[in-house]
């Protein structure tokens, strides 16, 4: 295998980074030292300066080890995006522990399996999740102490969801953030760059999550990469749309512009209009984002160009842009479109496109350090140009395999020339001028704005309704979302159910991303010769529609 060349790498960058050998918490400690007074965090009209997300995450640190938090010890993270999630990640990594960042959306039953996997002993969740987690058993049987985090607090008024804004009764032993950082601040903790930072969560064709391990280098790589690719800096306005328990909001949307010394515009959740508001309010210049939030921006009846005025730098993944789009947001604002690739595995991108010659719907060139094949299924060779194999890459980024997964991990990595390359389970081609396409999964997976689902594991959940006896979950095209899932259903004899009635009733049980909006009843489903039902040929057909 040789590794493939990039003719159209930007000139003003070098093809390798040094990686820095400092933690993530010392990147927020060296912007603190640089930018003390600067606002790091702007959040529905409360800023946060550097030095005030610095000493919070070491007040938080001294709670959280007073808990028993030491090194290695997993720290969930649980809340929609605001300056509290950076103060409770910073805080973890002060310890030396591992943040567990998961979505807001879970519902009690799915979040008690990441506790028990994960081995969570403490968390720091939204006020407004707090009954949640305790309909999950969390607290003293599971979390030793809450720390929990009023995203209202002090923002009356302002332009924030007011479900959002509570105060829930607390269980004795469980505290408020606010309690929690009247301690004196803690002494950071010496790290190896090697020491485990974050255990972000993926899923698999069996649809059980598997923690992806990253290390401080292994999110540094991309930290730092992402940064040098777009050229940021101290001055750059960056707007936090994406989930931060997301790998690409993580390190896009956050840690990379605090590294960075940069100000970020944090938003609980999308909103069109507002999103337009702020990018000419706060000068937004770099924006990372879904192609889904593309769309429903320039959909909108009140899309104003001039909002976008200072924005320089574009750049998303989780599903492909439409071409016209693409050419419509760069005819109106100036702006290219790029579009990246990569997986919870390789901490967001491993691919992204070169800033100035950017293919619409393309994964773009390797990044920095990172070297990424496509090879041949049948004899496992590397593929010629234009031929469709799985995408395979080794690099900084990638992790160090799934969390007690050790069967997982002989099935994802594989060796050849000394180098241990991870199997993406995506199939593409690359083009002769070295940039990858993407094609089909070899892996069942639905990419809904982003978002992963795993049909097997919504399956298993609508087996759980009382009036169906069978569901496949197929992924089918939508021009929103890129994708969504299709549930076909095949119900008991003599039991009724609406498709409202069950999706109404699968909300209650799964994340609302999860939830099919798709439903079609059948009188049984196809099977292949060994009893298992064949899905692909259904999405097939579903897509050919």
């Amino acid at each position: 295998m040789t590794s493939p060349t990039a003719p159209y790498w930007p000139r003003h960058l070098p093809r390798s980074l040094t990686l820095p050998r400092t933690s993530l918490m010392q990147n927020l400690e060296f912007s603190a030292l640089r930018y003390p007074d600067k606002v790091a965090l702007s959040f529905y009209g409360q800023d946060t300066t550097y030095a005030e997300l610095f000493d919070a995450s070491k007040r938080l640190a001294t709670h959280l080890k007073a808990q028993g938090v030491q090194r290695g010890d997993r720290v969930l993270v649980w809340m929609q995006n605001c300056p509290q999630w950076a103060v409770a990640a910073h805080a973890a990594w002060v310890l030396g522990a591992v943040v567990v960042p998961l979505a807001p959306m879970l519902q009690a039953r799915e979040l008690a399996f990441f506790v028990q996997d994960a081995g969570i002993r403490v968390g720091v969740l939204g006020a407004e999740l707090y009954e949640r987690a305790v309909q999950a058993g969390l607290g003293h049987a599971v979390v030793a102490n809450l720390g929990v985090a009023n995203l209202g607090a002090g923002m009356e008024g302002s332009a924030l969801p007011a479900e959002l804004n509570v105060t829930p009764e607390l269980r004795p032993g469980d505290v408020t953030l606010e309690q929690a950082l009247q301690h004196e601040p803690a002494e950071l903790v010496s790290l190896s760059p090697e020491d485990l930072a974050v255990l972000p969560y993926t899923s698999g064709t069996t649809g059980l999550p598997k923690g992806c391990m990253h290390t401080h280098r292994s999110v540094q790589a991309n930290v730092q990469g992402a940064g040098v690719w777009i050229s940021l800096n101290s001055e750059d306005v960056s707007l936090a749309t994406l989930p931060f328990f997301h790998v690409t909001g993580f390190v896009n949307s956050l840690i990379g512009p605090l590294a960075a010394g940069s100000r970020v515009v944090v938003m609980t959740r999308w909103d069109r209009d507002l999103a337009q508001h702020l990018m000419r309010q706060h000068a937004v210049t770099v924006w990372t984002n879904t192609a889904t939030m593309v769309i429903d921006l320039m959909a909108n009846p009140a899309f104003d160009p001039a909002n976008l005025a200072t924005i320089r730098s574009i750049t998303g993944g989780g599903a492909s842009l439409p071409a016209a789009v693409g050419q419509r947001l760069h005819e109106q604002t100036g702006t290219q479109f790029m579009e990246g690739y990569g997986l919870t595995e390789t901490m967001a991108q491993s691919h992204t496109n070169p800033v100035g010659r950017s293919k619409l719907q393309c994964l773009g060139i390797p990044l920095f350090n990172v070297d990424a094949r496509v090879i041949d299924l049948e004899g496992g060779e590397e593929a010629l140009p234009g031929v469709v194999g799985e995408i395979v890459m080794s690099g900084p980024q990638v992790m160090t395999g799934y969390w007690n997964r050790p069967d997982e991990n002989a099935q994802a990595f594989f060796e050849r020339s000394g180098v241990r390359y991870f199997r993406s389970g995506d199939l593409g081609y690359v083009d002769t001028e070295g940039y990858f396409f993407f094609t089909d999964r070899l892996k069942r997976m639905i990419n809904v704005s982003g978002l992963k689902v795993w049909p097997a594991e919504v399956e298993s959940v609508l087996h759980g309704h009382s009036a169906i006896q069978e569901a496949c979950v197929i992924s089918v095209l939508d021009e929103r979302s890129g994708e969504r899932a299709r549930a076909l259903v095949v119900l008991r004899p003599g039991a009724q159910a609406s498709a409202q009635d069950i999706e109404s009733w699968a909300r209650t049980q799964m994340a609302a991303y999860k939830v099919p909006r798709d439903y079609q009843f059948v009188e049984s489903l196809p099977r292949g010769p060994t009893g298992k039902v064949a899905w692909r040929p259904l999405q097939e057909a579903a897509r050919a529609e």
